[in-house]
């Protein structure tokens, strides 16, 4: 038997999938639900519907590319990258159990993956709603323009890359555990000729 391939008498390292597939689902169906209720109730071009003022407000956009509207028109193709890639990382899960805190930000990961996938495949583009005025503030006064609207499967991808990334450097620092020698045994001393 390969080690590291789980089994099917491998239960502890096979329930562990079922953490990050239920996280990625709660998050694609929190991202849907989302972007329903924004297809119905914003319309594109009117100003932006103040949640909380100044922090978060409602703007119906599309966008047919990635962020800051990068590669345009390629919704198909980026819509199929998407999904072999959110798919792919849950089968990675399901192959490779990881401990909680990777499957939970690869979950995340792979839930804004699959999320926009799902939109560039029956839209051919995605729906973007959230602005927010802070995050625009920043990138104006770094002279790149407004913040792109985003929507919770952007949040996912992001935020779950920004862990990944600030977990990779906490745990380079944590001290590694050394090799403890043992010290020779007496006995093996007084069996020397």
């Amino acid at each position: 038997m390969l080690r590291g391939v789980p089994t099917l008498t491998d239960r502890a390292s096979r329930s562990a999938f079922w953490l990050p597939l239920l996280i990625a689902a709660v998050l694609i169906v929190a991202d849907q639900a989302l972007k329903a209720w924004a297809l119905a109730n914003l319309q594109p071009g009117l100003p932006a519907q103040v949640v909380i003022p100044g922090v978060l407000e409602w703007l119906l956009t599309f966008n047919t590319g990635a962020a800051w509207s990068m590669f345009s028109g390629s919704a198909a193709p980026l819509a199929l990258g998407r999904l072999l890639v959110g798919l792919g990382i849950l089968v990675y899960l399901y192959v490779r159990p990881q401990h909680r805190f990777l499957s939970v930000v690869l979950a995340m990961i792979s839930a804004g993956a699959v999320g926009n996938a799902i939109d560039g495949l029956r839209f051919g583009q995605v729906t973007d709603m959230i602005h927010a005025p802070p995050l625009s503030a920043i990138t104006r006064a770094i002279g790149q323009g407004d913040f792109p609207i985003f929507n919770i499967a952007d949040s996912c991808v992001v935020g779950g890359t920004l862990a990944l990334l600030i977990g990779s450097f906490v745990m380079d620092r944590k001290p590694k555990p050394q090799a403890q020698v043992s010290p020779p045994d007496d006995d093996s001393a007084s069996r020397d000729p």
